[in-house]
């Protein structure tokens, strides 16, 4: 199917250099596509309260819509200027540099982007999409610059002051700069297109926008440059032609409508789901393989979206915001109240004659429709640089593992958390999750979450991940602790009934029986799982009276002296490395750990333990117990019990399990919380050495 040129690994063999261009414009697209798309909502409000609250709005009102004056005689603020002047940049700006640099790019290159709001006149959202990467990347390398090198104590210091001054200054060089610059650059646009719209030559830009969809190009059009003069327009007139000029479902339905008619075989029998989920769920990629499997189809999807373009100019209808995803829902939920006609029409126009020019072509050529549509959804993966999950459902391929460096789906860690990635995180991503996750609770388990998320927002405190087989090498680095799934199907695949049988032995067969619904919040070795969800017992100890007990009443410390997490670590691990159990470098592989995600369990509980990579640190299966009669702050959870765990030859899996269960029960929790002598402790704790 796909071949390595597809790959959207750097320096891929048999790249063409139209091809590496390609992928590099659609990941130029997918990182504009991440600043936007987490705020929609907010243009979404933005568009409802002006449909109500402005002059000519359903319910004007003064004080929220902006217009009229006060009993004093002052005009009213409203919210439909601050927000889409002040609010909706500076969202776009933070999450485009939290994107490059976490919290801290984010605050930065919020604060960057105010310099360019109010340096100028119109909505600054290109200048946001500019300003919030940039200062975040820029103040990153500043970073670098004295990482390691600032004395302890001063590092809040250093950090704060360096945050503020970097951001004042690019905040003036946005007023100065980049605003203006993008003034001159957003007047022209506005000027292009509306010199198109006088001249009759808007529909034209189908011509443009339809092959980009299927070349998977969109993203850089839609949002890069359609999204920001949109919105911009519409805050002038209340609505915008440009909103629909690449979202409107007509043209893909057409197609779909004719191969339901015209079509055969596989194509024609997947034509009718593909034509829901396209109209209704707004995943417009699903039709992109009908097309490809009869390339004179892009005729088809051209004729349609100029007709419906031509249909908008002709009624001057358009949407308030965004329609994100592209369905008719959210089409008409955005529609302008004076455009109701207008879109209806565009849309069904857009379908009628992309249904026609599609069912000539089909009825035209030879084998009427009947081509491999596996080979055309291989052939769209290929143009795309990437798989496509929902388009794969059609045709009944359902992905597998992805061996290298995939983890053990088995590995032995209870489940909590699930994410389904790709490179958006809307769509077909939340399509998968809403299946798988209504799999898993029908199993039984309602503590363990299915999201879908963006991998470049993935962080390490997931037990599984569940990504395309092509996206799976940008996934894994960020997710180095978690099993990685991968399918091409994330409508139907049958791995899902994998992933839940993995989750049913992880957390119950595992658990000697614990019920699935039982919780404590815990997270395991991971940091990410639950307390009765616990793991795999693992190899049985050794027994006999050469065994030595896991845990000792030398290693339980009534009444601990660390103030923090760090120390904490450093005290229970301290006593595994007194014990003889660990070395120096497993206490070093706590704190990396504890780096990467939480070992905090819920229950007034934290298991920190060593990476994987530090099993060789480890001597023998040992625990330490400390326990705090001032909670410890475990990054915002408060902590009363500490256990160090060290597990040779999978031994910690076992000794987890005993732990979890103690920790599920509230009365053992309650008996440990009132016990006042180690042997005490020990002797509710003492199951661990069976």
């Amino acid at each position: 199917m796909a071949t390595t040129a597809t790959t959207t690994e750097p320096g891929a063999g048999g790249r063409s250099r139209g091809t590496a261009a390609r992928a590099h414009v659609q990941r130029f697209g997918t990182f504009l596509s991440g600043m936007i798309m987490p705020n929609i909502g907010a243009f979404i409000a933005w568009g409802l309260i002006t449909a109500f609250f402005i002059e000519a709005g359903f319910t004007p009102y003064g004080p929220l819509g902006g217009f009229g004056t006060d009993a004093e005689g002052t005009p009213h603020t409203g919210l439909v200027g601050p927000m889409i002047t002040y609010l909706l940049p500076l969202l776009i700006a933070y999450t485009g540099g939290r994107m490059v640099y976490d919290v801290r790019g984010g605050v930065v290159g919020a604060i960057a982007t105010m310099g360019v709001i109010v340096g100028a006149d119109i909505p600054m959202f290109i200048g946001a999409m500019l300003m919030g990467p940039a200062t975040a990347w820029l103040m990153k390398r500043i970073d670098a610059i004295w990482d390691g090198k600032i004395k302890p104590g001063f590092e809040m210091l250093v950090n704060n002051f360096s945050a503020g001054i970097f951001a004042g200054i690019m905040a003036i060089v946005g007023f100065f700069v980049i605003g203006p610059a993008v003034l001159v650059f957003s007047n022209a646009a506005a000027a292009a297109v509306e010199f198109l719209v006088d001249r009759g030559l808007l529909p034209l830009t189908s011509i443009l926008i339809e092959p980009a969809k299927v070349l998977f190009l969109n993203n850089a059009i839609n949002h890069g440059i359609l999204t920001p003069l949109g919105t911009a327009q519409a805050l002038e007139q209340g609505k915008s032609i440009l909103f629909l000029l690449e979202a409107n479902p007509g043209p893909g339905l057409g197609i779909l409508l004719a191969y339901m008619v015209f079509g055969r075989g596989t194509a024609r029998a997947s034509a009718p789901g593909a034509a829901l989920i396209h109209f209704f769920g707004g995943i417009h990629e699903i039709y992109f393989p009908y097309v490809l499997m009869k390339p004179a189809l892009i005729l088809a999807a051209i004729a349609g979206g100029a007709t419906g373009i031509f249909t908008l100019t002709i009624f001057d209808a358009g949407l308030r915001a965004p329609a994100a995803p592209g369905s008719i829902i959210a089409v008409l939920a955005q529609t302008a109240s004076d455009s109701y006609v207008g879109v209806v029409l565009a849309v069904v126009a857009a379908t009628a004659v992309s249904f026609l020019v599609a069912s000539v072509i089909l009825k035209a050529s030879g084998d009427k429709g009947e081509g491999d549509l596996t080979e055309a959804t291989a052939r769209m993966e290929g143009m795309k640089g990437r798989k496509s999950s929902v388009s794969s459902s059609l045709v009944g391929t359902s992905g597998g593992a992805d061996a290298a460096g995939e983890h053990d789906l088995d590995a032995g860690e209870p489940v909590r958390r699930i994410v389904f990635a790709c490179d958006a995180g809307m769509g077909s991503s939340a399509m998968g999750a809403s299946v798988l996750r209504n799999k898993v609770r029908s199993a039984g388990f309602e503590d363990v979450t299915v999201t879908n998320a963006a991998i470049a927002n993935l962080t390490d405190d997931f037990d599984i991940v569940v990504t395309h087989q092509d996206l799976a090498t940008r996934a894994r680095p960020k997710v180095p602790s978690a099993s990685v799934v991968t399918v091409d199907n994330f409508m139907g695949s049958p791995r899902y009934d994998e992933i839940v049988e993995a989750v049913r032995r992880r957390n119950v067969d595992g658990a000697d029986g614990a019920p699935a619904g039982a919780t404590a919040g815990a997270a395991g070795p991971a940091g990410t799982t639950t307390a009765a969800a616990a793991p795999a017992e693992g190899p049985a100890r050794e027994t006999g009276a050469e065994a030595e007990p896991v845990l000792t009443r030398e290693r339980i410390v009534m009444d601990g002296g660390a103030r923090s997490a760090a120390q904490a670590i450093d005290e229970a691990g301290g006593l595994l490395v007194a014990a003889g159990a660990v070395d120096d470098a497993y206490v070093a592989s706590m704190h990396e750990r504890e780096e990467s995600v939480s070992t905090f369990m819920g229950n007034g509980l934290a298991i920190p333990h060593g990476t994987n990579d530090a099993k060789d640190s480890i001597l023998r299966s040992a625990l330490s117990v400390v326990r705090y009669t001032e909670p410890v702050d475990w990054n915002g959870k408060p902590v009363t019990w500490v256990i160090g765990i060290a597990g040779k030859d999978k031994e910690h899996l076992g000794m987890l399990a005993k732990i979890a269960r103690i920790f599920s029960s509230k009365e053992q929790v309650a008996r440990l919380n009132e016990a006042r002598t180690a042997d005490e402790v020990l002797e509710i704790l003492g199951k661990v050495n069976s």
